[in-house]
């Protein structure tokens, strides 16, 4: 959508439906973009001036959305709403008058939309995804459907097709067949042994590309301490340890005082990630640091322990310091994937912005459940995202009514 966003401004001239006539076919009239709010425009009728009586709401995506002169082209009628049908004699100088020098949508803009909701990830492809019940390794699953790029995947050994993975197309959660050999990742071999009818491997290019690195000089080493959002509780960046250094500067990332002995709840994140800070991250930023579980030396200091377990931090170095112009403000709204449950996409808040981490509060709930995602998340969509391609957005939240399921990636 960014590559046609740039035509869609305050007082740009659209052609849409007259909603104030009693005629009985459908008729048009022309109208002022207002305000923006994500996909959505607050719409005035020309004619009405300062009058704000008749406003209205819309997707500015939407079907019924044209540029000035597609009436014409197409042959449907302009008729000025019947509040001020008698306000002037010739509507159609007045409207040649206002919209002089006018800007509106490119002839192409329909196409446009239509052309950026189209994607490349298709039902039946097989992904290798993160396992939801044990996140140190990854499993075979096939796209079932595909809704504004996000993807509902089924685990291939689901026999009634219910054990599903909500991601979006260019999450770090999922990767092409054979990446986890090809890094040395942990993977569940699926008990099909051959491909099923129809299903066959997403071609490598169509995954998200990470940055290159080089591990041949001074790099992350086991058991080098950092900072890192809790992939179970996104609420929380925590104490952690690198566990094992994997191929393509992947990493695995253990959270202290939480793991499970055998490693089952590692997770991985590439160098890069936005996701791991270095140590100090939290007290330079005034954040919260959530300590290890059960570690009674409170407040947490860094220093002492650093000396207890006799560990070093990882070089700030090596951390990913590109802060992009995202242009997000505190008390922004926008929808939210709930990643505790990413099926559900929700009514979110801007609370709070460290450099490029945003603090994301779903309107409704306590705060408890907010998350820390980043400003490049695919994740994060403007208000009328939902509306535009179909996909359920889930209101505020009714605090009476607040059922979760924490510690789980639903």
């Amino acid at each position: 959508m960014g590559t046609c966003w740039g035509d869609i401004s305050e007082n740009v001239r659209v052609e849409v439906p007259n909603t104030d006539c009693s005629l009985p076919t459908k008729v048009f009239w022309i109208a002022g973009i207002v305000k923006l709010a994500g996909y959505n425009a607050l719409l005035r009728y020309e004619g009405f001036e300062n009058d704000s009586s008749l406003d209205f709401w819309c997707n500015i995506c939407g079907s019924d959305i044209h540029p000035v002169g597609w009436c014409a082209a197409s042959g449907k009628p302009l008729v000025p709403p019947r509040t001020i049908q008698h306000k002037y004699t010739n509507w159609k100088a007045f409207l040649v008058k206002r919209l002089t020098g006018a800007k509106t949508l490119p002839p192409d803009f329909s196409q446009k939309v239509s052309e950026s909701m189209q994607y490349p990830f298709k039902p039946c492809m097989r992904v290798e995804v993160v396992d939801k019940r044990h996140l140190c390794r990854t499993r075979v699953a096939v796209v079932e459907s595909v809704i504004g790029g996000r993807l509902r995947l089924v685990y291939e050994e689901s026999e009634d097709r219910t054990d599903d993975f909500w991601c979006h197309m260019h999450s770090p959660l999922i990767h092409h067949i054979g990446w986890s050999r090809s890094i040395g990742h942990r993977f569940k071999r699926s008990d099909i042994t051959k491909k099923q009818d129809g299903h066959f491997d997403t071609p490598p290019h169509l995954f998200a590309k990470v940055k290159e690195v080089d591990q041949s000089g001074e790099w992350f080493k086991e058991g080098m301490k950092l900072e890192a959002i809790d992939p179970l509780n996104l609420s929380t960046i925590c104490v952690a340890t690198i566990r094992k250094v994997l191929a393509d500067g992947f990493l695995m990332i253990g959270i202290d005082g939480s793991e499970a002995a055998d490693g089952s709840d590692w997770f991985c994140y590439h160098a890069t990630s936005p996701s791991i800070f270095p140590v100090g991250f939290c007290e330079i930023n005034m954040i919260e640091l959530t300590p290890p579980r059960g570690y009674t030396k409170l407040p947490f200091k860094w220093f002492d322990y650093l000396r207890e377990t006799g560990s070093i931090a990882a070089p700030v170095k090596l951390f990913n310091k590109d802060v992009p112009n995202h242009g997000f403000r505190v008390g922004m709204k926008l929808e939210a994937v709930d990643l505790m449950e990413p099926r559900l996409i929700c009514v979110a808040t801007v609370t709070r912005i460290i450099h490029r981490l945003l603090r994301i509060h779903f309107d409704g709930w306590e705060e408890e459940y907010d998350q820390w995602v980043d400003c490049e998340s695919p994740d994060l969509y403007p208000v009328g995202w939902c509306q535009l391609t179909g996909y359920q957005l889930q209101p505020p939240a009714s605090q009476c009514k607040l059922v979760y399921r924490k510690g789980v990636l639903l």
